[in-house]
């Protein structure tokens, strides 16, 4: 069932061979990656929107390593548990969240603003419908979604309440308190603690929270784990250079990742 909407007149998208169009004869061609691009350029804030080719790449090598599999498993069962046709994956990135949650359920999509994070992610599986748009116009019809998913993404708090249907649910991820703690101790003189409340105290008026969760994974790093580490985080180009240079010096490094999963039902 196509669940696509088009960006330009929010009439239902078809797929024909490979093209997308709705009734209004709005196109849109399938990239021979397999994903499609609805990121119309009115939408646009910048030419190049969302992660860099070099952070693509630097959090695909750290992910396929296997150090937030904890995270990915327990997110998964979760999923299997909730028992959702239909999942929208909200800033997907390179997909590899998106591509373990797509065996638990019978739809799946995921969604990016960055098209080079979206052309990486649509080789990994063709079963998922990979978008390259963005959570201010979600392209996808109102009431159609069973779950929607933000790991480490924007929060599009009335998009999500639009495209979900009567008592759907959202699961958000974000840094727990003590998230690589040690690894902003040395980037930075001053660090302060996550703050994943704040999404609790945001949603509160229109979604009930239902789980929450703390996933701690203890890491112990390659020097050329901890550089894809950096670089695929805020902190590569938040941390002074000398900084940076002297953590990316250490041949190995212990770390402690700490993640909050949130199950909210809309009300």
């Amino acid at each position: 069932m196509n669940l696509l909407m088009c960006p330009v007149c929010r009439e239902k998208l078809s797929l024909t061979e490979k093209t997308w169009h709705c009734v209004n004869r709005h196109s849109y061609d399938l990239a021979k990656q397999g994903y499609v691009n609805l990121h119309v350029v009115q939408h646009k804030h910048s030419k190049n929107p969302g992660d860099t080719p070099e952070s693509v790449q630097a959090r695909r090598a750290f992910l396929s390593a296997g150090h937030y599999a904890p995270l990915q498993q327990a997110v998964v069962a979760k999923i299997a548990q909730l028992r959702v046709e239909n999942l929208l994956d909200i800033g997907c990135g390179e997909g590899y969240y998106t591509n373990a949650m797509q065996a638990q359920v019978l739809q799946c999509m995921g969604v990016d603003i960055a098209k080079n994070a979206v052309q990486v992610a649509a080789k990994l599986n063709k079963d998922i419908t990979w978008v390259v748009g963005t959570g201010a116009t979600l392209p996808v019809l109102d009431a159609s979604i069973d779950l929607c998913t933000s790991l480490f993404s924007p929060i599009p708090k009335q998009e999500i309440l639009r495209v979900l249907k009567d008592n759907g649910y959202l699961m958000v991820v974000t840094p727990a308190e003590q998230h690589l703690y040690a690894m902003r101790e040395a980037l930075f003189e001053e660090v302060k603690a996550h703050d994943s409340a704040k999404f609790v105290e945001q949603l509160q008026d229109a979604f009930e929270l239902v789980e929450d969760i703390i996933i701690d994974a203890p890491m112990q790093l390659s020097q050329s784990d901890l550089k894809n580490l950096i670089a695929m985080t805020p902190y590569a180009y938040k941390a002074k250079p000398e900084r940076r240079e002297a953590l990316e010096a250490h041949e190995s490094l212990d770390l402690a990742a700490q993640f909050q999963i949130y199950l909210f039902k809309k009300k």
